[in-house]
């Protein structure tokens, strides 16, 4: 808060040299966030916070809560031959299934590998629009020539024509022109109906301004702006952030800005549709989700509020964590503008107090009500390729045995056991100062409870050697930093379990315990 503020009488901070802070508590139910389980509490996952990824985690809840899109991008041919980091497709795919199925929070560091903005400047050079229209494109790319071919143009793709028509002559010129968002200004206006009606502002070509007509040389005309179809799903950006010439730099603009929950685009008899619309088609939206950022113009935290099933239970996606709102934290706080604090205190001073609200909503997703039932469709395994199942499921139980083994390693020893025959085929081979590479030899994972005894059984399985002809060997580090085999092991060491001679033998503490086997070779 700038000084000047403070000082400012009209504010009401200072009053009779002491300064006045107003505090408000909301007494809440705790709930631990490190026990918290989304899963659980919502029925949906988060996704974690891969640092400086902004709106990226936002948007890709927003995009896989339609069901219709997450259906066609499982549709989409990706073969077991794809890596995910290196195909958007894929990486998508394995990123829904595992929102779908997984228990706690997923990654989005291959998808974000997969499209090539692994650093954090990407992010900060890009809107969101930009990541949006990235992955429209690609995934586009993929749908040609498949059965899910223009799913993303059925979805998102709406048009508008551009008209300029003279006034005292008989010329118009008309331009088609796709669009997937539409980018809507805050400042000046109250809500989204005032931002579209400022969308489609006729604006006068007159004076030194006149408009160059074929055969009719300058003429006075107005230019403006209709829209001849909306797309069943309708993303609406916000221009929450805009430069300021005056100050030479980008600024965020807070101010107040109301949406609904219910949009009418037909209003007003039609004011925004071109002569060639499809007056049939009846434009009412309902809202589905609603992006949020908190914080200044260089920074700041993203989230998303969305209703997956246009219920009318909120859900907020938070990174890794989904807890349920209700409609007044989706909609109403989000809004923007100033918040003012009832007073607790008015014979001490008249002026309220305000505060500017750092959180709204910079995008919207409406779903048109009459295509509802075909987007918020049932998604389920059948949908999901089965060499993309078989892959996944692989990849999720080899990450459940990777857990399991990190959570019982201490209960493990890795032993690296040398003989001859390793010995031998290092020496003219590669040039190493020590006798042995031990990355190179035969490993074996042992619980240390097990008496060494039993760990030369499970040698002889391996190597085929008979316990009887096994004698190990410790190794050790020499003043010059070469290791050799010392000396053998004792009866009393052999007798130890397997950790108890770690332990024993092991000065340096190193994870593993290495051992050199020598063979007899018998009469």
């Amino acid at each position: 808060m700038p000084l000047s503020e403070l000082y400012n009488p009209s504010r009401g901070y200072l009053v009779n040299d002491t300064c006045v802070i107003e505090a408000e508590v909301a007494v809440c139910k705790v709930v631990d966030y490190w026990s918290y389980d989304s899963k659980k509490e919502t029925g949906y996952v988060g996704l974690k916070n891969q640092g400086a990824t902004c709106y990226m985690n936002s948007l890709l809840q927003t995009l896989y809560h339609i069901p219709y899109f997450r259906k066609a991008v499982y549709h989409m041919p990706t073969t077991e031959n794809d890596m995910p980091s290196g195909s958007i497709p894929l990486a998508l795919q394995s990123l829904f299934y595992k929102l779908q199925y997984n228990d706690s929070s997923v990654s989005t560091k291959e998808l974000t590998k997969s499209f090539g903005w692994d650093m954090h400047d990407s992010f900060m050079q890009h809107d969101v629009q930009e990541l949006n229209r990235v992955l429209s494109e690609k995934l586009e790319d993929k749908m040609k020539g498949t059965v899910v071919e223009g799913t993303i143009q059925q979805l998102f793709e709406g048009h508008h024509m551009n008209y300029i028509e003279c006034i005292n002559v008989d010329f118009k010129s008309t331009r088609k022109e796709s669009f997937y968002d539409l980018q809507l200004d805050v400042k000046g206006c109250q809500d989204v109906y005032a931002s579209f009606d400022k969308y489609v502002e006729v604006e006068r070509l007159e004076g030194d301004n006149k408009y160059h007509a074929e055969q009719h040389g300058l003429q006075d005309a107005k230019k403006g702006v209709l829209f001849i179809d909306f797309p069943p799903v309708l993303q609406l950006q916000l221009k929450r952030f805009e430069y300021d010439f005056m100050r030479d730099t980008m600024v965020k603009i807070n101010d107040r800005y109301e949406f609904p929950l219910q949009l009418d685009l037909d209003r007003d008899d039609g004011k925004y549709l071109s002569p060639d619309a499809d007056r049939n088609v009846r434009n009412l939206y309902t809202l589905h989700s609603v992006l949020v950022h908190s914080g200044g113009v260089h920074g700041g935290h993203y989230y998303a509020f969305i209703r997956p099933t246009l219920s009318d239970q909120w859900f907020k996606f938070d990174d890794e964590r989904v807890t349920k709102e209700d409609a007044k934290r989706a909609l109403e706080e989000q809004y923007g503008g100033e918040e003012e604090l009832p007073q607790t205190n008015p014979g001490l001073n008249n002026t309220p107090f305000k505060f500017t609200k750092y959180s709204n909503a910079y995008m919207l997703v409406y779903i048109r009500e009459s295509d509802k039932d075909k987007i918020i469709c049932n998604v389920d395994e059948k949908d999901i390729a089965e060499h993309l199942r078989i892959r996944l499921e692989k990849d999720r139980e080899e990450k459940e045995r990777r857990k399991k083994e990190k959570a019982e390693a201490h209960l493990y020893t890795i032993i690296k056991v040398a003989r001859d025959d390793d010995l031998t085929a290092q020496i003219g081979k590669d040039i190493y100062f020590d006798l042995v590479d031990h990355d190179k030899v035969p490993s074996f994972r042992i619980q240390k409870q097990m008496p060494f005894t039993q760990f030369k059984e499970e040698v002889a399985k391996e190597l085929g050697i008979p316990t009887q002809f096994q004698r190990f060997w410790l190794w050790a580090k020499r003043q010059n930093h070469t290791y050799r085999p010392n000396r053998p092991l004792t009866p009393q060491e052999e007798a130890l379990t397997v950790g108890q001679l770690k332990e024993a033998a092991n000065k340096a503490h190193n994870a593993e315990l290495k051992l050199f086997l020598e063979v007899e070779l018998g009469t």
